[in-house]
């Protein structure tokens, strides 16, 4: 009786969660008492996040827009245990976002994790993501699942990160905002949010541009996100998701030697100068979700989704000005249209006299590619430009995936149990057949079936001990077997899939009012690992390479010391290593007799992964003033730079202040913040770009730097 009244409570709190305004000023937000409530960790149940038998976090949209840019998620993501966010301030490239140490090799994209925004898939179905197009200003909530829950999600979910949009708040609500700081940072931002009677919206627009921290870095990104809502009858309603983003010329400085970063970090790289590295980037995307409830045991689900993404990045890859035939080119041309749909079907009943849950479905997802290369150059002196055609071919991935979840809870027990079989596809067309350059089109398939079990023990109302198990696998990405090493031509199709096993024990506790604890031990074995084999000048060739371990253990701690101060701090270690030896290429073309390939022992750290990182804030709120101040702390560990690990970006602890008030007039809601990051003005290697041919592995980050902001909001 006592868990169904949790149940109850539960799905209460996510219909309030969800008509929370997008952006409460400090004085309205609620005492953190309410246990946050998920649906990534069991799809089509609205769960108690202290309840799952896995590790789930959730960021709350205030907490995701307070006193912060609202441009990169890993502003949010630092909070998260387990999770590695590094802004690399290189707009070109993205962001490096690791969970658990999957995802840490990945050079273009997020790699290894699976991304979602509003339900719709981020995540292409070869496992390369974007996030460039996550709204932050109107997001509702981040959930990240990590562990083996994550495996009902197939292909390359070494985790799962969920952006949920806000619901319009009852009326109608206008809202702009502006902030500006160090480095020529500029963003504004509009929305208009409301609910009346069936329908409910929430559609918002941004600008953001910088200069940038270092020299041949500016950006500028231009994005919308709306959706819209419709309630047909008590038992049906139908939600519409548009976002696109336009990220024109932005500036590619490349990484640094450590010499050039001991020099000068604010530089670039001398070649991104020379070839006038950059990438432009253009998406829009349209999605749809029915929902219809055909009994109360009953319920249908149908998400359905097309996009277009069309990619131009100059790359420095210098070549003689008799390039041979077979050389791929600096210059990459990218037109992708992707679609899906998702099928699931809810059914609720009751075990043993215990609520069970049965969620079951079909997905199906597809990327058409058309993919040029051409010469970065038209003579010795014009460099940086698009020169002769190199490469033309179409390339095709599809997947098609059966899966089925159960939940059942008891007075004591909860146990869920999932199986997802996938199947992916890749074809590729060659329409460059020149001379030496042969007909490189094939084809390769990739299948597996993950399961996934966890189990729960409710040792009190504010006491549960889980463990959990799961199976995952993670093909290649076409970006992974666009190239074989040595300028061979054609894909490198003879990449294999990863398989990994996922193994967690955790507890989660309220040991006294307003303070919750959580705490987890893991541990990822996985064979044929993916890993780098050449890196240059942007462009990588990958092999199978080694059996891996990943072991770690995650704390998060979060509490309320009077009414006026609160904490919240979280902490993760991780020891992510080569499991057997192999070998690998520091430099192109390998391996050569002028050029051999070099061993990696086993025991080796992999690359881009910290065996430590921490966050902690220290917060002090005045209500009647609507006056909030936050001291924050984030520690990095050593990161090694290659498998090899010839070198290592150095630790850094940084130290934050923010401070931010609000006021409430009449029917309007203005709030100002000032935010200083790296007070003690550090120099410090934000990011490495793993297995860099040329030793150009640093990518630098800011000293001290400064952001400065506003925003209103009119109740109509």
């Amino acid at each position: 009786m006592k868990k169904t009244l949790l149940a109850a409570a539960a799905c209460a709190a996510l219909q309030a969660h969800a008509q929370t305004p997008a952006t409460p000023p400090p004085a309205q937000q609620p005492e953190r008492t309410l246990r946050p409530v998920v649906v990534t960790a069991t799809p089509g149940v609205a769960q108690q996040a202290f309840d799952t038998a896995a590790s789930i976090d959730v960021v709350d949209g205030a907490t995701i827009r307070n006193s912060q840019l609202q441009v990169n998620i890993s502003e949010s993501l630092v909070r998260v245990p387990g999770v590695i966010a590094l802004n690399r301030q290189n707009y070109a490239q993205d962001l490096q976002i690791s969970v658990r140490g999957f995802g840490a090799r990945s050079t273009f994209g997020v790699r290894g994790l699976r991304l979602y925004s509003d339900g719709i898939p981020a995540t292409a179905p070869d496992g390369q993501g974007q996030v460039s197009h996550f709204d932050l200003s109107s997001a509702d909530r981040i959930e990240v699942l990590r562990g083996p829950f994550s495996a009902l999600y197939g292909n390359s979910s070494g985790g799962v990160i969920s952006l949920f949009t806000a619901d319009g708040a009852p009326g109608m609500q206008a809202e702009g905002g502006a902030v500006v700081g160090s480095d020529g940072i500029r963003r504004v931002n509009a929305r208009f949010a409301g609910d009346n009677g069936t329908w409910n919206w929430n559609v918002g627009a941004s600008h953001f541009e910088t200069d940038g921290f270092r020299d041949h870095s500016a950006a500028k990104r231009e994005g919308l996100n709306g959706k819209v809502r419709w309630k047909g009858s008590a038992d049906t309603r139908v939600t519409l998701i548009a976002n696109a983003v336009d990220m024109p010329d932005v500036q590619d400085p490349l990484g640094l030697t450590r010499a050039e970063f001991q020099r000068d970090p604010r530089q670039a790289s001398p070649v991104a100068l020379q070839f006038n590295t950059r990438k432009s980037v253009e998406q829009q995307q349209l999605g749809a979700i029915i929902e219809h409830q055909l009994n109360p045991a009953n319920g249908l689900k149908l998400t359905t989704w097309r996009g277009q993404r069309s990619t131009e990045q100059f790359q420095a890859i210098p070549v003689g000005t008799q390039a041979p035939i077979t050389h791929p080119g600096g210059v990459i041309d990218l037109d992708r249209d992707y679609m899906g749909v998702d099928g699931q079907w809810i059914y609720k009943s009751r075990l043993a006299g215990n609520p069970l849950t049965v969620t079951a479905g079909l997905y199906a997802d597809q990327l058409r590619e058309h993919r040029q290369g051409f010469l970065n150059f038209t003579s010795p002196t014009t460099l940086g430009v698009k020169g002769a055609l190199r490469r033309d071919e179409d390339n095709r991935v599809r997947s098609f995936d059966q899966y089925a979840q159960a939940n059942w809870e008891s007075e004591r027990f909860g146990l869920t149990a999932g199986l997802r079989h996938s199947t992916v596809r890749f074809r590729s067309e060659d329409h460059f057949i020149v001379g030496a350059n042969g007909d490189d089109s094939g084809a390769a398939k990739y299948s597996a079936t993950t399961p996934m079990a966890g189990l729960v023990y409710h040792v009190s109302d504010n006491l549960n001990v889980y463990g959990s198990v799961g199976r995952g696998f993670e093909t290649p990405t076409f970006n992974e077997v666009s190239y074989r090493p040595n300028g061979q031509t054609g894909l490198n199709f003879g990449l294999r899939p990863a398989y990994s096993r996922h193994y967690e024990l955790g507890v989660k506790a309220e040991p006294v009012r307003n303070w919750r604890v959580n705490a987890a031990l893991f541990q990822a074995s996985t064979r044929d690992e993916i890993v780098v084999l050449t890196n240059q000048g942007g462009r990588s060739t990958f092999q199978n390479a080694s059996n891996t371990r990943r072991r770690g253990l995650e704390t998060a701690l979060a509490g309320t010391l009077s009414d006026a101060w609160s904490t919240y701090a979280a902490w993760t270690l991780l020891d992510a290593s080569y499991r057997t030896a192999f070998q690998t290429c520091p430099g192109a073309p390998c391996p050569t007799a002028a050029n051999p390939a070099v061993p990696v022992p086993a025991g080796n750290r992999i690359p881009g992964i910290p065996r430590a990182s921490a966050f902690a804030e220290l917060v002090y709120r005045h209500k009647p003033w609507g006056l909030e101040a936050g001291l924050e702390v984030r520690y990095i560990g050593r990161i090694a730079v290659d498998d090899r690990n010839t070198d290592f970006a150095s630790s850094a602890t940084l130290w934050n202040l923010r401070l931010a008030l609000a006021q409430n007039i009449q029917r309007w809601t203005v709030r100002e913040f000032v935010r200083v990051d790296n007070i003690a003005d550090r120099g410090y290697i934000g990011s490495v770009i793993v297995n860099e041919g040329n030793s150009r592995f640093f990518e630098p980050a800011p000293g001290r730097s400064w952001l400065l902001g506003v925003s209103a909001v009119y109740a109509f």
